[in-house]
């Protein structure tokens, strides 16, 4: 995991789902981007396939005068073949973080493909009078090399 500042809460609040679906103020000054992204090849256990890891390092930042309580995320790849994986879901890698004015989360994560996709993401909370909001991340590329028997590298 990467480092994170400000606190947590215990359990985060079951109001996920209706702050994913009803209205939400994208705030100016809450930031979320990509700081890094390393591309693994995987050993595959599937005859055929080969398999590719990303782990991608993210920071969210708070420069809003409120403090602001991140719920959960949303991902949307879309894969070179055409299809469309959506992963949404309650917290971040675990963790409810509360961000006060200045403050910071960092996190990394990954996922495993076969396939070239861009990624686009975003993350959902509260501030703290109780009002829905959100920040999305800059779309990123994740680039499955062509020459399969390529060492693995970071970029």
């Amino acid at each position: 995991m990467g480092k994170r500042s400000g606190h947590f809460l215990l359990a985060c609040y079951p109001v996920l789902q209706n702050i994913m679906q009803e209205d939400s103020k994208e705030i100016s000054g809450l930031h979320a981007k990509l700081d890094k992204l390393v591309h693994h090849k995987e050993k595959s256990a599937v005859q055929g396939a080969h398999l590719h890891a990303f782990i991608y390092f993210v920071s969210i930042r708070n420069l809003t005068e409120s403090t602001i309580t991140l719920l959960g995320r949303k991902w949307i790849l879309v894969n070179e073949d055409g299809t469309t994986t959506v992963v949404e879901g309650d917290k971040i890698v675990g963790e409810c973080p509360v961000l006060e004015p200045g403050g910071s989360f960092s996190y990394n994560s990954y996922h495993v493909t076969h396939l070239s996709a861009e990624a686009r993401g975003s993350f959902h909370g509260v501030d703290e009078h109780g009002g829905k909001v959100h920040v999305r991340m800059e779309p990123f590329r994740m680039e499955v090399p062509t020459d399969s028997s390529a060492p693995p590298s970071s970029s």
